[in-house]
């Protein structure tokens, strides 16, 4: 416990300094206005962003990041409940009950109860995280090369359980990020590989550029194809402070998202999308009258928005631990922490304890502050949703280019981001899901690392990874869970889960 506390007041020296102060709620700032638009996610403002977190030191610039990731989370609950478009992919849910919320005049009290629901949740998965990190960077310190692979593989076969759509064109999309990670100098004997002769690819593809490309330029090619309707609710928006029965109508479902969220935040692939989903449909199931849902019920509100949050805060616990990313926009911080030198994983607790602790104490700061952000200022938000899509989206352009040029001065960084750009809009077009792409390109080159060690540690012999008892434990989880995935009648309940 002392070592608990010591740990925590180390971190809010670090977050409450004045410029982590001003980088945080800057993030914060700029993610709930991310949030707040419809068809810019998290993602693609990461990936425009990181060009900036260059001049800034490694803890400014993650915090700053990590609070455009939750700001986005605590915005998209705004589009989501005032204009029935989710700002962010998790807040499809919140539409549901939000918007229906809104129509009868409790607009105020359905963004109210989303804030308090997503202030509670990031208090948890804060202390959550604060608590986890130590014991498992121990474990972690056990790992050596052998099971860091393994864990990875496991990874990546969460991530393709857990993706939307078909599992093939899943695996399809790890397979091709594994192999766009290959592009390069070889590790060990640094001969060209699959670049064509082409100088400018010698160092591989830049992390930046299929970031931005893919889902940055992708995006605004998507939203450009379908025009929406804004249908900005028209009523006033009356109190945000919820009352004694919505409190206690609440309290229950906040509690229970909270939980939902943080323990499906911590698993590899795309949990923390999936936390909203079993909110909602845990608290259908536990309603007295579940017709009530879909026509307003503010637990359809409070419950998902909680596990939005927790789930968001918690993904960080893998990627900060054990250095895997769990999720796309995990990945991008993979990306912007090894711009700043550092190697995510255990070594971070032990080496650099200043930007672990600093980063968590840095969410509870910055889940403050999106509360005095977002619930004063929703008039301001709700004017922001009038700006017509055809004036963002040059904007948004120019700032992808610019950015990416600014990293490396390269031409051809541009060239490929509307490359990349045009390939992600196909993808999209024909039902593969991009982010599990990123995730195999940024897993791809670790993998490959930690394969050739093992490999020269046991002389070239493929059993160390059944011999090594964890490395062989975590490898039969993932063999496990493909096979229980490929099984037909747990196919059609995902699918059926997937397009509910």
């Amino acid at each position: 416990m002392g070592d608990f506390l010591s740990n925590l007041s180390l971190g809010f020296g670090v977050a409450l300094s004045l410029q982590n102060l001003g980088l945080a709620f800057l993030g914060c700032l700029v993610g709930t206005l991310i949030g707040v638009l419809p068809g810019v996610g998290p993602i693609a403002t990461i990936a425009m962003l990181l060009p900036i977190t260059f001049g800034l030191d490694p803890v400014g610039a993650l915090i700053m990041l990590a609070g455009i990731y939750y700001g986005a989370q605590y915005g998209g609950s705004t589009t989501a409940i005032l204009v029935n478009i989710p700002g962010e992919a998790t807040s499809v849910v919140t539409a549901l009950d939000g918007h229906q919320m809104a129509r009868q005049g409790r607009a105020g009290v359905a963004l109210g109860i989303a804030a308090i629901g997503s202030f509670f949740a990031g208090t948890v998965a804060t202390l959550v995280i604060a608590a986890l990190g130590a014991p498992l960077t121990g474990l972690a310190l056990i790992f050596g090369p052998t099971e860091y692979f393994s864990l990875m593989v496991m990874g990546l076969v969460f991530a393709v359980v857990l993706a939307r759509g078909s599992i093939l064109k899943a695996v399809a999309m790890i397979l091709t990020g594994v192999l766009l990670s290959t592009v390069g100098l070889d590790l060990e004997t640094g001969e060209e590989r699959m670049t064509f002769g082409l100088s400018f690819l010698s160092d591989g593809i830049d992390f930046a550029v299929l970031a931005m490309g893919i889902f940055g330029i992708a995006e605004i090619m998507r939203n450009l194809d379908h025009t929406e309707h804004r249908d900005v609710v028209r009523q006033a928006i009356g109190r945000l402070l919820p009352n004694r029965d919505d409190f206690k109508q609440s309290y229950k479902p906040v509690l229970r998202g909270t939980l939902i969220g943080a323990i499906l935040g911590i698993l590899p692939g795309n949990g923390a999308v999936l936390g909203p989903f079993a909110s909602y449909t845990l608290e259908k199931k536990l309603a007295k009258d579940p017709r009530r849902f879909g026509r307003g019920a503010i637990e359809g509100v409070a419950g998902p928005e909680s596990a939005n949050n927790a789930g968001a805060q918690t993904s960080f616990i893998p990627l900060l631990t054990l250095g895997i990313p769990p999720n796309a926009v995990m990945a991008l911080m993979v990306g912007a922490m090894t711009i700043h030198g550092i190697i995510p994983g255990p070594q971070v607790m032990t080496k650099n304890p200043t930007l672990f602790w600093g980063m968590i104490a840095s969410m509870w700061v910055g889940n403050l502050m999106l509360l005095v952000i977002n619930l004063p200022l929703v008039g301001m938000w709700v004017r922001l949703l009038k700006v017509p899509y055809r004036l963002l989206f040059p904007a948004i352009l120019m700032f992808c280019c610019i950015g990416i040029y600014s990293i490396n001065s390269l031409p051809t960084d541009v060239m490929f981001i509307a490359l990349f750009g045009l390939v992600g809009y196909m993808l999209i077009k024909f039902g593969f899901e991009p982010a599990p792409m990123l995730l195999g390109f940024v897993l791809g080159k670790l993998m490959e690392e930690n394969l050739r060690r093992s490999l020269i540690l046991s002389r070239g012999s493929l059993e160390t990874f059944v011999e090594r008892p964890i490395s062989a434990g975590l490898l039969a989880v993932a063999a496990i869970l493909l096979v229980i995935a490929l099984l037909p009648s747990i196919r059609k309940g995902r699918d059926e889960v997937f397009t509910e």
